[in-house]
């Protein structure tokens, strides 16, 4: 199964739609949406609607205002962050069977806002201080510059690694010598950013 990232109009809908449930208790209509986002018109509010729909992030019910969360994130409060453990193949990461639980965590205490923790598995980047067992702090992003350290989906895995784009290629590199780089051919393999890596939470 090919997994589609959300693009960064489809990521700043969700959040919108995320924060109005949180302080009304209820979800915006079409027209506050399209009014919130400066979309050209509803149908293009509601197309992107349908694609947050298509990929798991939002459930739609037949009622007035009928959109809500999917079951595992409805109940996150605002200073709280989801923790993400192995990720089922080809699911979106934060799907609910991703969802191991929930941390008291503030999203404001990194830059840019974390949006999910991720459970560190492997040493692959252990010289920048990335351990196995860590949750890395992620913000939520499709594109990512050279040289960040990223969370980056190939095909169907999931891996923490730091990012290298060259003219032709894209190269994910580990920070440890006992393993190799990771070379993406774009005919070969599906490959997305599914964020950014904006710090490190180390369990005592």
């Amino acid at each position: 199964m090919s997994f589609k990232p959300l693009s960064d109009r489809q990521q700043q809908t969700l959040i919108f739609i995320r924060e109005y449930l949180r302080e009304q208790g209820l979800p915006p209509t079409l027209r506050e949406i399209a009014e919130a986002m400066g979309f050209s018109s509803h149908s293009s509010a509601q197309t992107c609607i349908e694609s947050l729909v298509r990929k798991g992030e939002l459930e739609r019910s037949p009622q007035h205002r009928g959109l809500r969360l999917p079951e595992g994130l409805a109940s996150f409060r605002e200073n709280e962050l989801p923790l993400i453990g192995r990720v089922a193949a080809g699911s979106p990461i934060l799907a609910a069977e991703n969802i191991e639980s929930q941390l008291e965590v503030d999203p404001a205490l990194f830059r840019p806002r974390a949006d999910y923790l991720l459970r560190v598995v492997g040493l692959s980047m252990r010289d920048v201080g990335i351990l196995d067992g860590d949750y890395l702090a992620v913000h939520r992003t499709a594109t990512a510059d050279d040289g960040q350290i990223v969370v980056a989906r190939l095909d169907e895995d999931v891996t923490v690694k730091r990012l290298k784009r060259t003219r032709d290629r894209i190269v994910l590199l580990p920070e440890n010598p006992d393993f190799e780089p990771i070379e993406v051919d774009p005919s070969r393999h599906a490959f997305a950013i599914e964020g950014r890596y904006v710090g490190i939470i180390r369990r005592s």
